[in-house]
């Protein structure tokens, strides 16, 4: 045998491995990597050499071997068809359940079959499985992968079962997300099921609005509904799925009436929405079913649905006010101007105001959006000052953390948030309109520039709907009132124009419900402040007027949460003096789109105008 240190071996791919014996050696594992071999020395001094690719050679030499019928001492047949040969030793140390078969203690006749049948099993899905026990690889696609998982879940085959899943989860949409769950529970697969039903939980209103809701079990449906974690607008959101449920088969289905209402949070739901459902049911048996809900509802007997209930805790939002100004009439009738960088919170459930911790700065027409459980101020106007910073609220620890700057001081701005992005487009630059749009990279902490506006614009609304952002009335460097719509393509950098507005107005609100965006208030060509508000449906292109809010306003705060569109403070005009001025006001109301009327809600703790408002 030649010395040590100078052993050529080429038993992995011609590698050189040597090892001194002069120089003294550690007891301790001493390892390096010489042309792919792992040389160790062990506590008894001798070196031990390991082969990284060992275990991979050996599986090509073994596949090598099946597909030639070498040494195989078992042939599988699936149905009619007799499958590849196979080594039974290696179909045992891949799948406990061909350990099991194969196993002579255990006294089986597949034991000592030449032949072996499998059952349930395609034998395109056993020769992907089979191939994988050889090769460690295997192709899964969206027309194997349900097969593939029940095979390898029957085969105890784990590392494919992981495989589907992980493949799975990557492919759920609003439109699979129940069928995968159902497919999950089935086989036992409990990293996929949680994964799909946090998916269902978390995008409820579109999985409820899929045909394959119509098909799942009422066990299911009730195990759904039931959630705290369901992610809602409103609870009608989940009274409405429910009824459509039992509405697809209603002669065998309205004998869970009764077991799927309780789990709806039924006096969350306004009476009308019931009294609507009523009129619209062509079934007896339920028609008689929910008039009992609603008189159990309004009697107050909570012996059919509970009445005591509280929102779902994923489904409980705040409407956050943010900056603004105040502009009141003192004593002496002159005008006092406040900067606010106080932020109030209401409670929709609760109906009441809470302080939350003041900005660093206060600010007036600041741009407002809430990413990811957080809130961005950005820009805006102190004083005569037009800003470019900005600051992130952290709503679990109430307190705000400062931001880059956008590259453009702005107030009077758009701002929306689009694909985990802020964008933020126009508005006053100083002395100027400005047209220019830059994002923000919450993960950079950087704005960049990325366009312009057909036109520069300001004191218009800015929304997001579906991948695209909508621009609506503003003001131009010709007109002070307009009544266009256009969106925006952020990945194309494409603009359209949509169908105007019926009323040309400016410093307005905005936000969007039920696929609808909601214009409010606002100044009108004719100088006059607005009570009217309209709603442009994003599936028709078209736009219709709706009630009229209870009070004038421009420049109101906006948002829209648990089907109501919430309306706060703004200015409205004031004779003083023998002049007309503008004031800020306190009143708050919420508009309800299924009954197409306002409602008053508690007032502002202090009169606030040119605020921002976000619903988190």
């Amino acid at each position: 045998m030649p010395p040590l240190n100078n052993y050529n071996g080429n038993n992995c791919g011609d590698i050189v491995c040597s090892l001194s014996t002069q120089s003294p050696l550690s007891p301790t594992d001493l390892s390096q990597a010489v042309g792919g071999v792992a040389c160790t020395v062990s506590n008894s001094g001798k070196p031990r050499f390991t082969c990284p690719h060992y275990a991979q050679k050996m599986l090509l030499n073994l596949n090598a071997l099946r597909l030639d019928s070498r040494f195989c001492d078992v042939e599988i047949k699936v149905g009619d068809a007799t499958f590849v040969h196979a080594h039974r030793a290696v179909l045992s140390a891949s799948s406990a359940y061909f350990e099991a078969m194969f196993r002579p203690e255990l006294g089986l006749s597949e034991g000592k079959q030449k032949t072996v049948t499998l059952h349930s099993i395609r034998a395109d899905i056993l020769e992907l499985l089979v191939e994988f026990i050889y090769t460690g690889q295997i192709e899964i696609e969206q027309s194997n992968v349900q097969e593939l998982l029940a095979a390898a879940d029957m085969l105890q085959v784990p590392e494919v079962v992981d495989g589907c899943c992980e493949y799975l989860c990557r492919e759920l949409h609003s439109s699979n997300a129940l069928g995968i769950l159902r497919f999950a529970e089935a086989h036992n697969c409990r990293q996929l099921a949680e994964v799909a039903a946090n998916f269902v939980h978390s995008n409820f209103p579109k999985v409820a609005l899929e045909d394959e809701l119509l098909d799942i079990p009422h066990t299911l449906l009730v195990k759904v509904i039931a959630s705290e974690a369901l992610r809602v607008d409103s609870e009608y959101q989940v009274f409405d799925a429910a009824l459509r449920w039992i509405r697809h088969d209603v002669v065998s289905r309205r004998q869970y009436v009764f077991e799927i209402l309780s789990h709806v949070r039924i006096a969350l739901v306004p009476v009308g929405v019931i009294d609507q459902a009523i009129s619209e049911c062509r079934d007896v048996s339920l028609k008689i079913a929910l008039r009992s809900v609603r008189k159990d509802l309004t009697s107050r007997r909570g012996q059919l649905v509970p009445l005591r209930v509280c929102a779902r805790i994923c489904a409980k939002k705040s409407i956050y006010v943010i900056g603004g100004s105040r502009r009141e009439r003192s004593t002496g009738w002159t005008p006092t101007d406040w900067i606010f960088e106080s932020v109030i919170k209401y409670d929709i459930f609760r109906r009441e105001w809470i302080e939350s911790a003041p900005m660093e700065i206060g600010r007036i027409l600041p741009g407002v959006a809430a990413l990811g459980g957080k809130i961005f101020v950005i820009g805006g106007e102190r004083g005569s000052q037009i800003l470019a910073n900005g600051e992130v609220y952290d709503t679990q620890n109430n307190n705000w953390e400062p931001m880059a700057p956008m590259n453009v001081p702005r107030c009077e701005f758009g701002l929306c948030t689009l694909g985990g992005t802020l964008y933020a487009m126009g508005g006053w630059i100083g002395e100027d309109i400005g047209g220019s749009i830059e994002c923000y990279d919450p993960m950079k902490n950087a704005w960049r520039m990325v366009g312009d506006l057909p036109e520069p614009k300001f004191s218009m609304g800015v929304v997001s709907f579906e991948g695209l952002i909508y621009i609506v009335g503003g003001c131009n460097t010709h007109s002070r009132y307009l009544t266009d719509l256009i969106s925006y393509n952020p990945d194309t950098h494409d603009w359209t124009k949509l169908a105007g507005m019926q009323t040309a107005r400016c410093q307005m609100g905005v936000a969007i419900l039920d696929r609808h965006l909601y214009v409010v208030g606002g100044n009108s060509s004719q100088q006059e402040v607005l009570r009217t508000v309209e709603r442009y449906s994003f599936d028709e292109d078209k736009w219709s007027m709706v009630a009229p809010m209870t009070v004038r306003r421009s420049s109101p705060a906006v948002a829209a949460a648990d089907g109501l569109l919430y309306v706060a403070g703004g200015d409205q005009p004031c004779e003083i003096n023998f002049y007309r001025a503008q004031i800020t006001i306190a009143s708050f109301e919420c508009y309800d789109p299924i009954t197409d009327q306002w409602k008053v809600c508690p007032d502002l703790p202090t009169s606030r105008s040119e605020a921002g408002a976000v619903v988190v």
